[in-house]
């Protein structure tokens, strides 16, 4: 039996869950969770730099994201390693993540909502959707991936999924507390906002502001949004 409340985080590129749900994690962390990162693919294509070369860009990427959750508070970091924006919603990809599932028992899993505001990178959407085709019905039912039998994973049922960039949230976590937190793990993303040690304050003070701008709660300005579903089993 786990000693600890186990909850997964499964974000499509390296820094995605730290720029979405960094605040929660750090938070759910603090407050005794164990919290685990699940990242799909290597983010070999995140930059602009004609001098950079994808080999080069995911070597960099995972220690970054391996420090980010360090800050965090997560215990756990598995890095699927698919090619950036080549992510598909297969059965063998799927299957990765049930086995994942099994093997931590989350009791919650964030993702991205497949079906989120704005345009929505082709990456998020598959990594969002195969997540809910594992939840369920597939992590919690012996007849899906029943090879993981040969390593001692047995089904589980997730009981909670909470998905970021949704349309309509209806859930909402006050980051205020850990607010500085939060961009300490997304200064770890360095390849992705550079190296801000020479302008730490300003950058921070600018970063609050376009988080206070974008909140979808006036009487909540720091805060991370989620659509919460309940899965009844």
């Amino acid at each position: 039996m786990q000693d600890k409340r186990t909850a997964m985080v499964v974000g499509a590129h390296p820094d995605d869950p730290d720029f979405a749900v960094g605040g929660t994690v750090a938070k759910w962390a603090r407050d005794g969770w164990r919290m685990v990162y699940v990242v799909c693919t290597n983010g070999d294509k995140g930059s602009s730099d004609p001098e950079m070369t994808s080999e080069r860009l995911a070597v960099l990427r995972d220690p970054e994201q391996r420090a980010s959750a360090r800050v965090l508070g997560a215990s756990d970091v598995e890095m699927l390693g698919h090619p950036d924006g080549c992510l598909e919603d297969t059965i063998a990809f799927r299957g990765e993540l049930v086995r994942l599932i099994r093997k931590y028992r989350p009791e919650r899993v964030l993702a991205h909502d497949p079906h989120g505001r704005h345009p929505v990178h082709r990456d998020h959407r598959m990594a969002g959707m195969a997540t809910l085709d594992a939840v369920f019905p597939a992590a919690g039912n012996p007849m899906f991936y029943a090879e993981h039998r040969a390593e001692g994973l047995t089904p589980h049922k997730v009981k909670e999924v909470y998905l970021w960039g949704s349309e309509d949230p209806d859930t909402f976590v006050d980051i205020s507390d850990v607010w500085d937190t939060k961009i300490k793990a997304v200064a770890c993303h360095v390849s992705q906002v550079g190296d801000h040690s020479a302008d730490w304050d300003t950058w921070i003070q600018q970063r609050k502001e376009r988080a206070i701008a974008m909140s979808r709660r006036p009487d909540m300005p720091l805060s991370e949004a989620f659509r919460r579903v309940e899965l009844r089993w």
